[in-house]
């Protein structure tokens, strides 16, 4: 469950392991989101490390590797690795973690526990993350945070279009699992119109979906 960000001042800790730290001071998640923008633009490191050490959590942020790694140290030490196909995906991260620590980037995307876990092919890796996805509210919630990332409602309202305008190269261990999810609910794929893009699923509406996504709109 996502902690409520405290009103500040908030402490943070960025580094990129060359010993020139900076540690900040901050009021809000803005301010702390535009200071590390600033740092994270004016370095060029493999690895960013944000850390927030009166909550015992960090996030690491890996451009060498194209990895993100959230880490949380107290209670119940966890570290979960995600694998970024996209430069865009950092600083939105970032914005996550400020806003609501390691519980902040649950949906941000596909994480698992080990970082070889991410050697696997995308397809791989979509089939392993929906198999760990066992009743059909988690699923539900799932296929809405894969449509909220870059879905839209096609004009005649029949159709759930997921990775709108996206290649066929794109997005491949989200639409594998995606394809594994939808099968698992009994939802209805159809043919792409002609005109689609290569990476386009289209679904037909479901009313289980229809909750779900206006809570994500």
């Amino acid at each position: 469950m996502a902690r409520p960000y405290t009103p500040g001042p908030k402490q943070f800790v960025f580094a990129v392991g060359d010993g020139n730290d900076q540690e900040v001071s901050v009021g809000d998640p803005q301010e702390a989101y535009v200071a590390f923008s600033a740092f994270f633009r004016d370095r060029d490191s493999d690895t960013y490390t944000i850390s927030d050490e009166p909550a015992g959590q960090s996030l690491l942020l890996m451009p060498g590797q194209g990895v993100i790694s959230r880490i949380r140290d107290a209670d119940q030490p966890r570290s979960e690795y995600l694998k970024v196909d996209r430069v865009t995906r950092y600083l939105p991260s970032a914005m996550l973690f400020f806003e609501n620590g390691y519980a902040g980037l649950d949906r941000f995307g596909q994480w698992f526990p080990d970082l070889p876990d991410l050697d696997a092919s995308p397809e791989t890796r979509g089939v392993v993350r929906a198999a760990t996805i066992t009743t059909d509210a988690a699923a539900i919630e799932e296929v809405a945070r894969i449509w909220a990332d870059s879905g839209c409602v096609d004009p005649s309202d029949q159709y759930y279009v997921f990775f709108d305008s996206h290649d066929v190269d794109d997005d491949r261990a989200e639409r594998a699992e995606l394809l594994q999810l939808i099968d698992f609910l009994g939802i209805e794929r159809v043919d792409a119109p002609a005109e689609a893009a290569g990476g386009e699923v289209w679904v037909r509406t479901d009313t289980r979906l229809d909750v779900e996504f206006a809570r994500w709109s």
